[in-house]
């Protein structure tokens, strides 16, 4: 199984490893992409500070992140699990899974990016801020940017299994699955119980959970109907619809009590 999910806003400062290594990260038919993404930003936020802020979305209180991004090439990295923080990845907790349970998610997961296209928890990178709504000077709109190499590249990942996709729009935007990938693909909406309206903050927290779950537990769904299955087994209230057309994932609703 395939569980795609967005990155975090918010980020955990570089580490102690070695500079960035673009050709080292998973996935090397990004590689292209990826080094227009990155000669891009970085060439941005070493000119102009203010137009970079403005291109950016930053606020004056993130000023601090336009330096961060022009020394992306020498900074230090750790792995991406360890980059990402925020809601879903504090729910997830990477850190305090046991050794089988991470070597799935290292086989598993794919967490997607404005800079990197899509990497796994395990790739090494430096602390980033582009968030995948970016239109950068020469690039553009980053999710058109990124959706002819995804095409080429993500179908191959996803294997014959399952695909969780629990990205947030912006990020879908960069690939949509197509085909019998799209049969076997099932999205997830957080639903408030009693009311059905879509929550906030406590989706990106059960999202967390979801992963964690299946990550702890060893399950390996064949498709989306015994995914289904495994997260009921596992005591979350699901609602599903099988695809109805061409081109149709599985659309999956997880209730909950909770609208934090």
């Amino acid at each position: 199984m395939l569980v795609l999910l967005p990155p975090s806003e918010g980020k955990a400062a570089s580490g102690r490893g070695a500079p960035l290594k673009p050709e080292s990260l998973s996935l090397p038919g990004l590689t292209a992409a990826r080094e227009a993404a990155l000669a891009e930003l970085v060439d941005l936020c070493t000119g102009d500070e203010d137009k970079a802020r403005e291109v950016l979305g930053l606020s004056e209180g993130l000023r601090g992140e336009v330096a961060k991004n022009a020394e992306l090439r020498t900074s230090g990295t750790r792995p991406a699990g360890e980059i990402y923080t925020g809601v879903l990845y504090d729910a997830l907790d990477l850190a305090s899974l046991d050794a089988a349970a991470r070597r799935r998610a290292a086989a598993s997961l794919l967490v997607f990016s404005g800079l990197w296209g899509a990497v796994r928890v395990t790739d090494e990178i430096p602390s980033y801020r582009l968030s995948m709504g970016v239109r950068l000077p020469g690039l553009g709109a980053l999710s058109r940017h990124w959706r002819a190499p995804m095409a080429q590249v993500l179908p191959e990942a996803a294997g014959g299994g399952p695909v969780l996709d629990l990205r947030s729009a912006a990020y879908a935007a960069a690939w949509k699955p197509k085909g019998e990938v799209a049969a076997r693909t099932a999205t997830v909406r957080v639903l408030h119980a009693p009311t059905r309206k879509v929550v906030s903050h406590f989706n990106k927290a059960t999202k967390g959970r979801i992963v964690r779950s299946l990550l702890t537990a060893g399950i390996a769904p064949k498709d989306p109907g015994e995914l289904v299955e495994a997260l009921r087994d596992l005591g979350y209230e699901v609602e599903a619809a099988a695809p109805t057309g061409a081109g149709a994932a599985w659309a999956l609703d997880v209730l909950v009590d909770e609208v934090h």
